[in-house]
């Protein structure tokens, strides 16, 4: 059996900030006897990570000895420009700056904050780096099937390549590394999930994980609240609210002041953990 960790043709690890791509980088220095020369470890940053998201990401990079590209989105050209956890944007700089860009707001109609934030960024500068195709490792578990179809699609430049679903690894088995590990992400495991990984309030996250995340920290909905106040000068239909289908991030704060807790089924966040 070929083992799905092993690189030899030159791969992007897509690393988001979070438990499982985490454990899947581990897995390919454990596999390769360090990294490859043929990969290169990419976090795009949106400036809406918890710090304790960009804390993860630095005590990756010190503590098992392996460079990771940190990059931003930027409206000038070339449109990336490479940070480092001292200069990261921690005010939600990038992902306003393509919301300016675009005159609206990303909804659950046009996602264009993970293809521009993500997946844009790390293209342009990979191809500012001379590279032509390349394979992209991304952490979809084995227990993700769903997603694993959905990133299967075809793609000019880059093939999606996902040895964790490939070795049946679960979320299980990744909560246990790090249970035993030497550190950790410092955000809580809430009935199995890390609601507050990728943007702290992604407007794909549920409801009631959005709910709790604004209670818990009151101050997380004032920048999402200020894009929809801005865009509502700009745009009309869905482009002047992250989701019509609910209450505005305003409004969603004020009632947590006021009730504290409400219910919704969860909606699915793709951004990867």
């Amino acid at each position: 059996m070929v083992n799905p960790f092993k690189i030899t043709e030159p791969t992007v690890i897509s690393f988001s900030g979070g438990r499982t791509s985490a454990y899947m980088l581990w897995r390919v220095l454990q596999e390769n006897d360090g990294m490859p020369d043929e990969a290169i470890v990419c976090f795009a940053n949106t400036g809406k990570e918890e710090e304790a998201t960009l804390e993860f990401v630095r005590d990756c990079e010190k503590n098992w000895g392996v460079e990771i590209h940190w990059l931003e989105y930027q409206n000038a050209e070339p449109a990336f420009k490479r940070v480092t956890f001292e200069t990261a944007s921690r005010n939600g700089e990038p992902f306003e700056e393509i919301i300016k860009r675009r005159k609206m707001l990303p909804n659950t109609r046009a996602r264009f904050c993970t293809a521009e934030l993500k997946v844009r960024t790390v293209k342009r500068y990979l191809k500012s780096l001379d590279w032509a195709e390349w394979d992209n490792m991304i952490g979809i578990r084995a227990d993700e099937h769903r997603r694993a179809i959905k990133m299967s699609a075809d793609d000019k430049s880059e093939c999606p390549v996902m040895p964790l679903h490939q070795a049946g690894i679960k979320k299980s088995d990744v909560l246990q590394f790090w249970q035993s590990h030497s550190f950790d992400l410092g955000l809580p495991i809430i009935n199995g999930e890390t609601i507050g990984g990728n943007c702290d309030l992604c407007f794909l996250k549920s409801l009631p994980k959005i709910v709790t995340l604004v209670s818990q920290k009151p101050e997380r909905a004032t920048w999402w609240a200020k894009q929809e106040e801005w865009a509502q000068t700009q745009t009309s239909g869905d482009g002047n609210r992250f989701r019509n289908d609910r209450p505005r991030y305003a409004d969603i704060h004020k009632f947590v002041d006021r009730q504290g807790d409400m219910f919704e089924n969860s909606i699915e966040c793709f951004c990867g953990d």
